[in-house]
C-alpha cells in the first residue's frame, strides 16, 4: 500500500477555500490508505489569524485527521501577527519557503492552487 506524502501551500488569502477543499478531496480519494500531509501557511494567507476567518472549524477538523498546519513566523512578523494568535492545533515554522524545500527533498508532492 502506498503512503502519500503531500503539501499544500497557500500565500493568498483569497484562496483559502480553494485550498482547503484540495485537502478534503485529496483525503476523500484516498481512502483509508496512509498518508503525511501538511498546509504551509505563509505570506498574506497568515491574516485569517487576525481576520475574521470564515471556516476555522474546518481547519480544526483537518488537524484532527493528521493534517498538519505550519504558519510561517516571518510572514506573521511581517503582518504583525503575535506568535500568541496561534491555535495550539497549529506549529509555528521559521520560514516558510525552507519548509517547502525540505517537505519536497523528503519526496512530498508540492501542490499550490
Amino acid at each position: 500500500m502506498r503512503k502519500w506524502q503531500v503539501v499544500f501551500h497557500i500565500d493568498e488569502m483569497e484562496k483559502w477555500k480553494l485550498v482547503l477543499g484540495n485537502v478534503e478531496n485529496f483525503l476523500r480519494d484516498i481512502g483509508n490508505d496512509p498518508y503525511n500531509a501538511e498546509i504551509v501557511v505563509n505570506g498574506e494567507a497568515v491574516l485569517f489569524l487576525s481576520e475574521h476567518y470564515p471556516e476555522p472549524v474546518r481547519l480544526e477538523q483537518l488537524s484532527q485527521k493528521q493534517i498538519q498546519i505550519s504558519l510561517c513566523r516571518n510572514a506573521l512578523r511581517a503582518n504583525h501577527i503575535p506568535s500568541s494568535a496561534i491555535p495550539p492545533w497549529m506549529s509555528l515554522i521559521s520560514a516558510g519557503i525552507t519548509r517547502l524545500i525540505t517537505l519536497q527533498a523528503q519526496g512530498y508532492a508540492y501542490i499550490k492552487p
